[in-house]
């Protein structure tokens, strides 16, 4: 290892700079770090090649943040000319995937307006309101959609349904709802969401096992799904580390 330094000096700094840097944004286990440090150049390069170069697929992803841009432009443009429910549809789509959740939120109230025939307006309508932190206003939209297709977008609906219950004090019926979609569904969302409203209860030690779940899952996960489950375990450490034993 010291002779890989030596070879790589002054490259080395630079290699170990890039890796924290990774390692801050993308915040993998915790062991990286001491892997980076000590071990110099070669141990950034050992992180660099499990950690980083996996997350390459994902540079191109930030690519599609300007044909994005420029095909919102277009549709606003469009919409002038023909406001039909189908371009609202795509445009609040990709508002959404901007992060512009209120000009989404229009969008689709508007696409509602002009058809609402479909459950997928009223779902990501739905969604948006959520993130924006108006539960009361998701409920109806979420009842629509799970009294038509309680399967909607592998369940996640229903398990949203049940978090908004519980964000507007129907406890009895978000439980109920939490535990029959958890008999099928396996969404992390939907187990951290259930052990919140145990929380909120004082039932602790339910609480931490359906945060527990979530991190028993991640052994058995392929390296992609663990990156993208990342959010996830660093939300049920939290809920651990909140939670008395």
């Amino acid at each position: 290892m010291g002779f890989l330094s030596y070879l790589l000096y002054p490259w080395g700094f630079l290699l170990q700079g890039i890796a924290i840097v990774h390692f801050i944004r993308r915040r993998p286990d915790n062991y990286w770090i001491f892997i980076i440090l000590f071990l110099g150049a070669p141990g950034a390069i050992i992180y660099l090649a499990v950690e980083a170069l996996p997350d390459l697929g994902l540079v191109g992803q930030s690519f599609k943040v300007f044909p994005r841009r420029k095909r919102i432009r277009e549709l606003e443009a469009a919409i002038h000319d023909n406001p039909s429910a189908g371009n609202y549809e795509e445009l609040g789509d990709l508002y959404m995937d901007d992060g512009k959740l209120q000009q989404a939120r229009a969008a689709f109230d508007k696409a509602i307006a002009a058809r609402a025939d479909t459950p997928d307006p009223f779902y990501r309508r739905a969604v948006c309101a959520i993130h924006l932190g108006d539960a009361a206003a998701a409920l109806p939209d979420l009842e629509r959609v799970v009294a038509k297709d309680p399967d909607y977008d592998f369940q996640r609906a229903a398990g949203l349904l049940a978090h908004v219950y519980a964000q507007t004090g129907q406890k009895e019926k978000a439980e109920k709802l939490f535990r029959q979609v958890t008999i099928t569904s396996t969404l992390s969302e939907t187990y951290l969401n259930f052990a919140d409203l145990l929380a909120s209860e004082g039932r602790n030690a339910e609480a931490r096992e359906w945060a527990q779940k979530v991190l028993d899952k991640k052994p058995t996960m392929p390296g992609y799904l663990r990156r993208r489950e990342r959010p996830w375990f660093r939300r049920a450490k939290e809920v651990l580390k909140r939670l008395p034993l």
